[in-house]
């Protein structure tokens, strides 16, 4: 099997972290704004739904959790970032679709 870090590596094993508010996965809800890697270092770009989200910590944990665990990775830097602002035009269809969205 092939264990090489590529960015589609990392944003599959991404939607193994949930929101607990919501139940569905961080890259659904459009919390990942972009993955980067730089030899051994991934380094995820997020934001949460609000600056205020009781589960910010939580989730940038999982973050960290769950891409230190592949293979390759020395390090995992988390950025959260502001801008653009989240919007639920940023949820996937599969996110829409779990959480009964409409526009």
């Amino acid at each position: 099997m092939n264990n090489e870090l590529t960015t589609d590596r990392v944003w599959s094993v991404l939607t193994t972290v949930l929101d607990p508010e919501f139940g569905v996965n961080i890259v659904d809800l459009g919390l990942i704004y972009d993955v980067a890697i730089e030899g051994a270092i991934v380094k995820v770009a997020m934001t949460l739904t609000s600056q205020a989200c009781p589960a910010g910590e939580m989730l940038v944990g999982g973050v960290h959790a769950a891409v230190n665990e592949m293979p390759g990775v020395d390090d995992v830097r988390v950025e959260l970032v502001w801008e653009p602002r989240w919007t639920p035009d940023m949820l996937t269809d599969a996110g829409r679709e779990q959480l009964n969205f409409q526009r």
